[in-house]
């Protein structure tokens, strides 16, 4: 019935204006008309990831109360429980080379492909990416040439565009959907600085992360990865990561790693007060709120208050977007931004980079009696940052983990936590903070999510 109403759609539109009367389908091709040449082709490329994994579990809560440890001596108990995650992906090499969702295959000890014809291979992670929620996956397939799905240029897909989605929804079986792309540039969907997503109303549901949208040439246009509902099923709101970021993370896994490229900048979006006061016709770009010295965008010129409207041309409105459009790049690639500032507009060429480790990266887990046993830190420089998606500008020792059970969880410290002093002295390094820890008495200063929080614990 679906495609019928669109082989009637089709009639009507063509129809001259003047026919008042509606149009019937002319001919059987437009009464039979269907996706099934281009499913046929493509849907043996798009293949279930079964990842197992053993969650660790605290049997009672009251074990880890540092109180009752002193008293009693008893330490957290915990038991082991297996859980399992199920996933679509897609095959982009014909040597066994997997695309998927990084939320798919986080944690799994346990990894397992199955293809459209059921043959099942255990896989092993080439590469595994949170901060663009995607991962690269290997099977071996003894000299076999897998069928593939080819990338499609994500920046041509329109909002209006046909597309199919295919995966493998509530574990029932591969099942193609159809529906249309909704919206472009959606980058408020979650936490990363690298999400800009293509929204689509093809039905995608648990099960679905990790496949294929697929545009009407057969092509990969993004992985599906996430979807808005209020129930947790299909409310006709779907999304997908764009095909171009998902190239880099491919060409990333055979090169050592994925090395996005770095702007060097943070930014807000232009509002109507701040497109007014910088003389903007409209509410358009990204303000500039802090530039790094010596980044990419300083060595070009550009400073704190100017608006970067576009990247090669396609306009960007938010931090989120800029960032996606400075990832599909390479380190060492020339951008051209147009720039608004100092009441001009202006092209500028900008050679993106990597983010320096300036201070060192170092980590460590620490250790002893203080109120941060159990959490893992490291020296916070532009590349931590823009690992944890924190402010580019931001100085200290950063908390990257906190291990369940430990004093740390009990004081209440959080991934993402910035140490920023102890007992009055300015925290700058791992090895400061370590030697800082030492005594029985600790005022911190600690940093979230740009709220000073203040500590006060006696050993």
């Amino acid at each position: 019935m679906r495609f019928a109403s669109l082989a009637l759609a089709a009639a009507i539109l063509a129809a001259p204006a003047a026919q008042a009367q509606p149009s019937v389908p002319q001919s059987m091709g437009q009464v039979q008309l269907t996706f099934a040449p281009i499913v046929k082709r493509v849907a043996p490329a798009v293949v279930n990831v079964y990842a197992r994994s053993i969650v660790r579990q605290q049997v009672n809560p009251i074990f880890s109360d540092p109180l009752f440890q002193q008293f009693f001596g008893r330490s957290p108990e915990f038991r082991q429980r297996v859980e399992q995650s199920l996933g679509s992906g897609v095959i982009v090499r014909a040597d066994g080379v997997i695309l998927t969702n990084n939320h798919v295959v986080e944690g799994g000890q346990d990894i397992v492909v199955a293809l459209s014809d059921k043959r099942e291979f255990k896989a092993k992670v080439l590469l595994a990416d949170a901060k663009t929620d995607l991962a690269v996956l290997k099977i071996d397939t003894r000299g076999e040439k897998l069928p593939t799905l080819d990338f499609a240029d994500s920046d041509r897909v329109q909002v209006g565009d046909l597309v199919l989605a295919i995966g493998d929804p509530f574990g029932v079986g591969q099942t193609v959907t159809m529906g249309i792309v909704s919206a472009l540039a959606r980058t408020q969907i979650s936490a990363s600085d690298y999400q800009f997503f293509i929204q689509t109303d093809a039905a995608i549901n648990p099960g679905n992360s990790g496949g294929a949208l697929v545009t009407m040439s057969g092509q990969l246009a993004g992985i599906n990865t996430a979807i808005f509902s209020r129930t947790g099923q299909y409310a006709g709101i779907g999304f997908a990561i764009p095909a171009n970021l998902a190239r880099r993370v491919v060409e990333g896994s055979s090169s050592g790693g994925i090395k996005l490229a770095w702007i060097g900048a943070d930014g807000q979006p232009v509002t109507v007060d701040i497109a007014r006061a910088t003389g903007l016709p409209r509410p358009e770009g990204v303000l500039l709120k802090s530039v790094y010295p010596g980044g990419p965008v300083a060595n070009a010129g550009l400073k704190t208050g100017d608006v970067v409207i576009a990247v090669d041309g396609t306009e960007v409105d938010d931090m989120q977007g800029l960032n996606y459009r400075i990832a599909t790049h390479k380190p060492g690639d020339v951008v051209k931004l147009h720039v608004a500032g100092g009441g001009q507009q202006r092209d500028v060429a900008v050679t993106l980079a990597l983010p320096p480790e300036n201070p060192p990266r170092q980590t460590a887990a620490v250790a002893g009696h203080n109120p941060l046993t159990g959490a893992t830190v490291e020296n916070l420089s532009p590349a931590v940052a823009t690992d944890l998606q924190i402010g580019l500008m931001e100085r200290g020792v950063v908390v990257v983990s906190v291990s369940d059970g430990s004093i740390a969880a009990c004081q209440g410290f959080q991934p993402g936590d910035i140490i920023k002093s102890v007992n009055g002295t300015a925290i700058g390094s791992v090895g400061q903070l370590q030697g800082a820890l030492g005594g029985a008495h600790w005022d911190m200063v600690i940093d979230r999510g740009g709220q000073r929080m203040t500590l006060s614990v006696s050993g």
